[in-house]
């Protein structure tokens, strides 16, 4: 495989889950009462406790995105 395809699948991986990361921070801003009213028919949780979670979340998805997809495009750039 070649290092630019490698480092491509790198840049748009990292671009499409940032993107991912946009749309939920835009649900959890704009309509976080629809989104709490739909997960408290499955789960017992607070809406303190459904937000904790939710930003930990979101911090564990955007540390797992710069880890897995940032990093490794970082470094075949630097390669190339």
């Amino acid at each position: 495989m070649d290092l630019l395809i490698l480092r491509e699948f790198f840049m748009w991986s990292f671009c499409f889950s940032m993107g991912l990361l946009l749309w939920w921070f835009l649900f959890m801003a704009l309509a976080s009462d629809w989104v709490y009213s739909i997960h408290s028919k499955f789960f017992t949780v607070s809406r303190e406790q459904f937000n904790a979670i939710q930003y930990a979340a979101m911090a564990y998805y955007k540390l797992s995105v710069i880890l897995f997809f940032l990093t490794p495009y970082l470094v075949l750039y630097l390669m190339s």
